[in-house]
């Protein structure tokens, strides 16, 4: 069986390009604010050493993507799309117990920006793929690799520039995997569980702009536009959002409560999802459209009233909701108030019951045999959305195996962001046999 295993040498390699990777600072700050070219120069030259021929692809100076194509064995085979992103959210290195750009190995915890979102996963394709090279393994379907840059803003200039300007790259991909799914969910009664992404919410980022008219701090002034900004903004922020299943998140619970012994009771879901307890965390914020509040600004001088008053809102919708969520906003933000999308993506939904799901939980369920996979919805995005313009199906599947005390989800964009070099490889052999076969 060792000729049907990833070696040992990608165990190591997983490692080292992890580290590498985040020594490669690609903070993306938003607004052109970013180089991906370092770390994309990085992987097209593994690449290279695996036999492929990687293109180096930008719409800006700097942003590069990386794009390669592995044949597979069954030219009927339908092709598959393997991506991950590049850049990173920013770090402040001062809140941190290890520098976040080190890449720093210690007590057996690879540490930095990147470790799980998601560094990890581009150093597993890349192990895995050099692992191949040197055993003489090819996938059964082609397989299309891709690293993407400014997926931690608005993908311009990477997994949407990549649809819009070269689809012939991803001709004859269906379907896709990438980030956030196949982690280890504890449940804290012993319980593993690794939920498999199989659906999106929808990108619906906000801008609210009142007007008014502008005086003196110390007049009466009926047409105050922060005052009506700060009103829109106070509904938009307590608004009970109604309760929408999509086919997933209905799958995701009918799953958990079988799991649980429970009547998957869809009639009085708030009811079920605190007899789920802990596990009620994979699926509560995708139960409903969501609109937070994020950022306020008005005014230039404290005893002057402005006349204009800016908010922005993190909004988020379900498959098939993005009209209600619109005509929401509508009667929230009231007549004072305008609203437009300053970033908007669609909703995206993957059928759990297609042989591709079934082929992720056989190979996780090989190497965590305790495990429970179920599918689940993440309540935001990924670059999955761009790739839909292609009609690709897209699935989170970035494999790890992660211990109890270790909270996967506050890594994300947190403080003292780490991955264990045991998830990394588990994650290494989970994501090579089911890519063998996919």
């Amino acid at each position: 069986m060792a000729d049907q295993r990833a070696d040992e040498l990608a165990l190591a390699e997983v490692v080292e390009f992890t580290s590498g990777l985040i020594r490669i600072d690609t903070t993306n700050r938003g607004g052109g604010d970013c180089r991906e070219r370092p770390a994309a120069e990085y992987a097209a030259e593994r690449l290279a050493g695996a036999g492929l021929e990687p293109l180096l692809l930008e719409r800006t100076p700097g942003r590069t993507n990386v794009v390669a194509r592995i044949e597979g064995t069954d030219p009927s085979a339908d092709a598959l799309l393997v991506h991950g992103h590049l850049d990173v959210v920013p770090a402040e290195a001062a809140d941190w117990r290890v520098h976040p750009f080190s890449g720093e190995v210690r007590d057996g915890l690879v540490w930095g920006r990147g470790a799980v979102d998601m560094k990890n996963m581009d150093a597993m394709i890349l192990a895995v793929l050099r692992s191949w090279a040197r055993q003489g393994v090819r996938p059964r379907r082609d397989l299309v690799i891709a690293f993407t840059a400014d997926e931690e803003a608005s993908a311009e200039d990477g997994s949407g520039f990549l649809a819009d300007r070269h689809p012939e790259l991803f001709e004859g991909c269906t379907e896709g995997i990438s980030e956030s799914g196949a982690f280890t969910f504890h449940d804290g009664a012993g319980r593993e569980i690794y939920p498999i992404a199989a659906g999106e919410r929808g990108t619906g980022w906000l801008k609210l702009t009142a007007r008014g008219r502008a005086g003196h701090g110390s007049k009466v002034n009926k047409e105050n536009a922060v005052t009506r900004l700060a009103a829109a903004v106070t509904r938009i922020g307590e608004h009970e959002w109604p309760l929408r299943l999509t086919p997933t998140v209905r799958a995701a619970l009918a799953e958990l409560a079988a799991l649980y012994g429970i009547d998957a009771d869809f009639t009085d879901v708030d009811r079920l999802l605190e007899k789920l307890g802990p596990a009620a965390r994979l699926v509560e914020a995708t139960v409903r459209n969501s609109a937070n509040p994020t950022m306020l600004d008005a005014g230039y001088k404290l005893n002057v009233i402005p006349g204009e008053a800016v908010a922005h809102v993190d909004g988020r919708y379900l498959a098939g909701t993005e009209e209600e969520f619109a005509a929401t906003l509508d009667e929230l933000t009231g007549p004072d108030v305008q609203w437009e999308f300053a970033h908007r993506e669609v909703a995206l939904q993957a059928p759990v019951d297609a042989p591709l799901f079934a082929r992720m939980r056989a190979a996780v369920e090989e190497f965590a045999p305790g495990g429970h996979v179920v599918p689940y919805c993440m309540s935001g995005g990924t670059d999955a959305k761009q790739f839909s313009r292609l009609g690709i199906t897209g699935y989170g599947f970035t494999p790890l195996k992660l211990p109890a005390d270790l909270d996967y989800g506050a890594l994300f964009h947190g403080v003292d962001e780490r991955v264990p070099v045991e998830a990394l490889h588990f994650g290494v052999r989970v994501l090579d046999r089911f890519l063998r076969t996919a």
